[in-house]
């Protein structure tokens, strides 16, 4: 079989870097996907369809090519949350999750235009957070880190001193879950390494 051209439908440099360090170096093309007209309260049902959404936002631009879309959100409490719409918001955000533990759901959904297949998934890992102060919380907002992450942290960054433990995947924490996506590229008939640049 072919190897088709690998896309990932994302602007998140933390997807890029996960696909380049395993070998994989996608042509990133941002969706610009409107999430605001998915309407959804189970975070699992989001995730999947803004993952498909905003892969298949750019499929009119790469025929034959294999795309990656993918959404993360962060169920806490019984609530959704993606990125703080601002500081004040980070800061409330993690004066409630600080000692306490949420559900970092990220969607995948991966469309093989030769073979005309689309797999959609989603990766769940529980992710404990630790009892900072409110001088850390601050700090770490100050930094802008968590603007622009779902759920409003970083495990690789700033983030990983405030993360008590995960259980579950710690990649898919950072948006993309590799061991998901081995297996989805595996069941559309791939190797993974051959990927590999």
């Amino acid at each position: 079989m072919a190897i088709p051209p690998f896309i990932l439908a994302s602007a998140s440099p933390a997807r890029r870097r996960l696909l380049e360090n395993a070998g994989i170096h996608p042509i990133v093309c941002p969706s610009h996907f409107d999430e605001s007209v998915v309407q959804v309260t189970d975070p699992a049902v989001l995730v999947r369809t803004l993952a498909q959404g905003k892969a298949g936002a750019v499929l009119d631009q790469f025929p034959d090519a294999l795309v990656l879309g993918c959404d993360s959100v962060l169920a806490f409490a019984g609530e959704i949350h993606g990125k703080p719409s601002d500081a004040a918001a980070a800061i409330a955000r993690w004066q409630r999750m600080r000692g306490n533990w949420g559900d970092l759901f990220t969607g995948h959904a991966l469309i093989d235009l030769a073979q005309g297949k689309t797999l959609v998934r989603c990766q769940v890992t529980r992710v404990y957070f630790a009892a900072v102060s409110d001088r850390q919380i601050k700090a770490y907002v100050a930094s802008e880190e968590p603007l622009y992450c779902a759920g409003g942290f970083a495990l690789e960054g700033r983030g990983s001193l405030f993360i008590e433990k995960i259980e579950g995947c710690h990649t898919n924490v950072i948006g993309l879950s590799m061991p998901l996506l081995r297996q989805m590229l595996q069941e559309l008939g791939y190797d993974p390494i051959d990927f590999w640049a």
